[in-house]
């Protein structure tokens, strides 16, 4: 089968040929259609993450897939031959889903994909739709509160936005650019380009909500000086999250988020999906041979929604 896949740590991942790999028992074996990129994917190249199983190289990159179950493993069944399925590679280090076929545990983040549903789409949904899903859950935001997300653009940002405005929360996205009318599109009450300097966001913010937002999501500073200066905008008693792993200034309630993905939110956003509150922001098609190209930009940063490859 076709893959890309990396010989060794932090060397350039490439187009291979690899055995069709077999289902275990307890696993099935999927027949991919269509990866999406996630940053996660590059990480994996670089190093081992925290929690990954030890390698075997050449290592297949990627994470979420979309597809059809092609065989199954001994042991109980959950799914069919022939389902269409999406879900996440899990734990980081098995062999992943920039490649022709995959397989995974049937008890792992997978889920079908509903028949009127493009695979496509369901491709882009696992990595960055559980984490906006789950993010909403760790800041206890609710109805009528509001919610400033750094780094709204994006795929996790694009799904946030959208599932915080369907519950009502007024949502200000601080972006780079002009992207005023693609995430008004998506729910956002305000959107300010951060390009414009830190005053124009604080300026935005003060006026909609003068003692400070209930939220923030921050999904791009790598230091913690950038996130103590969206912090300064939280309101006392308000929550700051961070996807980035950064520490707060002392005084702020904040939380270090780490995603634990499941089939149940999977479920949950496909839901969304055929309810109307959720659409899914596939930004660009490309071929699987041009994975490795779409690895570099994405480490340059800059993602208007998702990146997906056709297999």
């Amino acid at each position: 089968m076709r893959a890309i896949a990396v010989s060794a740590f932090r060397a350039e991942p490439g187009l291979v040929e690899m055995p069709k790999p077999d289902p275990g028992a307890g696993e099935v074996r999927v027949k991919i259609e269509y990866a999406a990129l996630n940053p996660l994917d590059r990480q994996t190249a670089d190093g081992a993450p925290e929690g990954a199983v030890p390698p075997v190289f050449p290592l297949v990159l990627g994470t979420d897939f979309a597809g059809r179950v092609d065989m199954i493993g001994s042991g109980d069944n959950t799914f069919r031959v022939g389902d269409p399925v999406f879900g996440r590679v899990a734990p980081p280090g098995r062999p992943g889903a920039y490649a022709e076929y995959v397989c995974v545990p049937q008890d792992s983040p997978i889920a079908l994909v509903p028949r009127d549903m493009p695979l496509q789409l369901a491709a882009a949904l696992p990595t960055a739709g559980s984490t906006a899903a789950q993010i909403l859950s760790s800041t206890a935001v609710r109805s009528g509160l509001s919610l400033l997300i750094v780094g709204a653009t994006g795929g996790v940002g694009s799904f946030l936005t959208q599932l915080a405005s369907a519950r009502g929360t007024a949502v200000v996205a601080a972006v780079r650019g002009d992207e005023r009318r693609r995430m008004r599109a998506l729910g956002a009450t305000a959107t300010v380009d951060t390009t414009e300097g830190p005053e124009a966001l604080e300026t935005v913010v003060r006026d909609l909500y003068p003692d400070g937002v209930d939220a923030l999501v921050d999904l791009v500073s790598a230091d913690t000086d950038s996130f103590a200066a969206y912090t300064a905008l939280v309101r006392d008693g308000g929550v700051a999250v961070t996807t980035r792993g950064v520490a707060a200034p002392a005084g702020v309630a904040w939380a270090d988020f780490r995603l634990a993905p499941t089939a149940a939110v999977l479920d949950e956003l496909v839901a969304a999906v055929a309810r109307g509150e959720l659409t899914v922001p596939v930004d660009m098609e490309l071929p699987l041979e041009k994975a490795p190209q779409a690895l570099v930009q994405n480490r340059a940063g800059g993602a208007r929604g998702k990146t997906v490859f056709a297999i």
